[in-house]
């Protein structure tokens, strides 16, 4: 897991989320790399104080050859109170061997199978919600059976 110590990271867990993938889309090796696009079809976000559902999004991830994907992601949710919720997240997913093997047979990757962690933003005009925008959000992922799954932690 790098230089972060566990602990530390156990205290600042804000929420789980887990976004439900359909099939990928090949776009192809174009001047950047290989593009992909993966769409969020649906999904669970659960936590002391965020629960709601994923109602979709893409993943427009970039596939260098170096071995790694840049993800970018836009997708909303629908808290269980109403309120909707605007995610955006970037970051990097190390496309090793478990990675290829977790894709292609639907499996799932533990979190240190590989390097995957995104920085995460949020929009809502609902103030219930407004600490989202207060914090910084990063998140440590893994593939989980069919879907993306997410610890993410608020830091500060």
């Amino acid at each position: 897991m790098g230089n972060l110590d566990e602990d530390v990271l156990a205290g600042l867990e804000e929420f789980v989320y887990r976004a439900d993938l359909d099939q990928p889309l090949d776009i192809g090796t174009g001047p950047f790399g290989n593009r992909m696009f993966f769409g969020l079809v649906g999904g669970r976000v659960d936590g002391a104080d965020l629960h709601a559902d994923v109602l979709g999004g893409g993943d427009w991830v970039l596939i260098g050859p170096d071995g790694f994907g840049r993800i970018d992601v836009r997708g909303q949710w629908r808290t269980d109170d109403g309120a909707a919720v605007y995610v955006q997240y970037t970051g990097l997913i190390e496309m090793n061997e478990a990675v290829a093997a977790a894709l292609q047979s639907s499996a799932a990757t533990d979190y240190d199978s590989q390097y995957f962690w995104v920085t995460l933003r949020f929009e809502t005009g609902d103030q219930r919600y407004s600490w989202l925008h207060r914090y910084v959000h990063v998140a440590r992922g893994r593939l989980a059976g069919g879907a993306i799954e997410f610890t993410v932690f608020r830091l500060g």
